[in-house]
Parts: structure tokens; C-alpha cells; sequence
């Protein structure tokens, strides 16, 4: 009796010594430089619904089918209690460092140690942000105001405030780090600023409705926007500032939706840009279509809640849709649902891959799903 005792409590301290090692930061054992790949996924990420995955920062491991590694904690607390809307989430490779936006507040955590580092204020809120390929500079929209403020990363403080409409809302940085598209969801305009000046340079459009969630490919020469009341899309060009197309998907007709107000929100390019993903919320839908015209819809992929939002690994093997679902691109087949350490389905609008070499980062996605291919 006493040594099955003693194997018992063998076998009970090793299975939870090796749960409690999952469970750690995701970092490489010493001496193992392997890159390691990660989904980082901020909640509450779909308004403030604590039911989609509580409050934090859900690491998931992407070479381990999507396994949930852990949750770091995060700040971001609404005045009246609850954990506060996530509204972004933007990696600095060159700091080491996530950030996550809130409704009222923008805050900076410290991926080594996974500590927070500052949390700031900013007058007018916070939306969704981007930063420079240098690591060292982010335009960070106010809440749905009429400007962006332009913001140190290391520090967190203003470096200037950008004058654009009157409802600024998402941001993508050029990869080249010397343009940055900006998304006032009050115009029908997608404007660009200029990365060293930090002021507005150009427009694109007039598109058909006012602009809401949109990409570009990776050369800067297209951009890919949603607009308000089309299930579908339609493509400016960058250089001469024109609208290109104009696409409705076909088969599906739009309705009502819980969220966002307008039928498509949320839209990207796979990273070797031959196809777009277009969400669809009224009918639950993923739409696939060739990036290139005439712009082919490809097939129609169903998912178990609303989409808000569409992002891909930086592989391009996985597309991830805000409603959980983590899906093979190639062959269209739900691989997988993300679930936290109480097996509760995860949702999220706000989530990238960030790749590690040790416990410093190697390299990161963003959160707009922008193509990758550079010639």
C-alpha cells in the first residue's frame, strides 16, 4: 500500500509539474533557439462581453493545434467597474512589447517579463492603432473624434495630434514606414498621412459610402476597403487616388446585424495576396474571392457566430475569423474553435501571431490581415 501510495503521488506530481510548465511564459527551454509561434488574442475583443473569453491576453500555440497556453493579465477598467471594450492590440518587435487600446486608455506590456510597463490616458479615447516597422512610432486613433495622435512607443507620450474629419477609428502603417492609412468612418475617403511630416498627404476615393474596415497588398499600391451598407467591397487605387471597383457578393443578401451596423466589417488578404477573405454578419458568412479582377467569388465559408473581423497567420496557413474559429485557408475546413483554460469558446476582434527566439520576439502580424508580397 505505501508504494502504490508513492507511485500515486509520483504520478499526480508529474502530471501537474508538467500542466504547471505549459502554463509558463512562451519562451524556448534554454538553449533551444527554435522560433516558436504564438496567437495572441485581447479580450474582451467583441464590445465588452466577458462571454467571449473573460478579460486579457489569451496566448494560444499555433504549433500545437492552437493549444491555450495561459492568460496574462491586463488593465483597461471602464469607469464603471468592468473591464473596458478592447479596441486594438499592435506589437513592437524593436521594444519587446504588446499593446493593448481600451476605450479610454492605451497600455504597454512588457513581453519578457509580462508586466505592464505604463498605461495612459488620451483625451478623446482610443481606437484601433498601428505602429512604424521601426517599432518606435504609432498612430493611435482617438475614439471615433475628428484626429489621431501620433505616439512615442517606448514612452507613451503625444509626439503630435493629426487633424483628418470627424470620426477616426482604424489604422494601418505601410510596411515601407513612410505612409499611413487612416479610416475616418464619417468619410467616404480613406486618407494617407505622411509617416515623416505626420500630416495628411492624400486621399483615396470618393468610395460609395463612407469607409469602415479596409487593407492594402503589400506593394502600396491597392487598397481594399468595406463600406457602409454593401455586402461586398471595392478597391482604390493608391497613386492616382481613384476607385478601381466596385464588388457585391453574390448568392447572400445583406440584413440586419448585432454589431458594427454594416453588413461587411472586417477584410483581408491572404499574405501571398491571391485571395480576399470578406466577412459577412447577417448571414454568418466568410466570402472568398480572387484579389486580382475580376475579382471572383470563390466559395462561401459558414462560421457558428457573426464575424466582425478576419486576420491570417503569418504562414498563411490559418485564417482567423473574430467568431473562434481557426481555418485551414487551403482547404477551406474548420481545424479547430479557441477555447480558454475553462474550455469556454473564445471570440475576438483584436488578435496577430508573434513569433519568439527565447522570450524575445522575432516577428509579428498585425491586426488588418495586409498582404505580404513586396514585388
Amino acid at each position: 500500500m505505501k508504494l502504490t501510495a508513492f507511485f500515486t503521488l509520483l504520478v499526480y506530481f508529474a502530471f501537474h509539474h508538467v500542466n504547471a510548465f505549459a502554463q509558463t511564459a512562451p519562451a524556448a527551454e534554454s538553449g533551444n533557439t527554435a522560433a516558436r509561434r504564438y496567437l495572441y488574442v485581447a479580450v474582451p475583443g467583441i464590445r465588452d462581453y466577458l462571454g467571449y473569453g473573460g478579460h486579457g491576453i489569451l496566448v494560444f500555440d499555433i504549433n500545437n493545434n492552437h493549444r491555450f497556453v495561459k492568460r496574462i493579465a491586463t488593465q483597461g477598467m471602464h469607469p464603471n467597474g468592468k473591464p473596458s471594450n478592447v479596441k486594438g492590440i499592435a506589437v513592437s518587435v524593436a521594444l519587446n512589447s504588446i499593446y493593448v487600446s481600451t476605450l479610454e486608455s492605451l497600455q504597454r506590456i512588457d513581453l519578457t517579463t509580462e508586466k505592464l510597463i505604463w498605461e495612459k490616458q488620451f483625451d478623446g479615447g482610443c481606437d484601433r492603432m498601428a505602429i512604424s516597422p521601426d517599432g518606435l512610432t504609432m498612430y493611435l486613433p482617438s475614439l471615433e473624434k475628428g484626429w489621431w495622435n501620433v505616439v512615442d512607443c517606448a514612452t507613451g507620450n503625444l509626439v503630435k495630434k493629426i487633424d483628418v474629419y470627424k470620426r477616426a477609428h482604424n489604422t494601418i502603417y505601410s510596411t515601407a514606414g513612410t505612409q499611413v492609412y487612416l479610416d475616418d468612418i464619417a468619410s467616404p475617403w480613406l486618407y494617407v498621412a505622411d509617416a515623416q511630416q505626420h500630416s495628411v498627404s492624400s486621399k483615396i476615393g470618393p468610395f460609395n459610402n463612407n469607409v469602415r474596415p479596409f487593407t492594402v497588398n503589400g506593394k502600396e499600391t491597392l487598397a481594399y476597403v468595406t463600406v457602409d451598407s454593401l455586402l461586398g467591397f471595392e478597391v482604390g487605387d493608391i497613386h492616382s487616388g481613384k476607385k478601381l471597383a466596385h464588388v457585391e457578393v453574390e448568392g447572400w443578401l445583406p440584413g440586419p446585424v448585432r454589431r458594427h451596423g454594416n453588413p461587411s466589417h472586417g477584410i483581408g488578404l491572404t499574405p501571398d495576396e491571391k485571395e480576399l477573405w470578406l466577412c459577412d454578419g447577417h448571414n454568418m458568412r466568410l466570402h472568398v474571392f480572387t484579389a486580382a479582377p475580376p475579382y471572383q467569388q470563390l466559395t462561401t465559408i459558414p462560421l457558428q457566430d457573426m464575424p466582425g473581423w478576419i486576420n491570417f497567420s503569418l504562414d498563411g496557413r490559418y485564417a482567423y475569423p473574430s467568431s473562434g474559429e481557426v481555418i485551414d485557408v487551403k482547404t477551406r475546413t474548420i481545424l479547430y474553435t479557441l477555447k480558454d483554460e475553462f474550455n469556454n469558446s473564445v471570440a475576438s476582434e483584436k488578435m496577430l501571431e508573434i513569433q519568439f527566439n527565447g522570450n524575445k520576439i522575432t516577428n509579428a502580424g498585425n491586426q488588418f490581415a495586409v498582404g505580404q508580397v513586396m514585388r
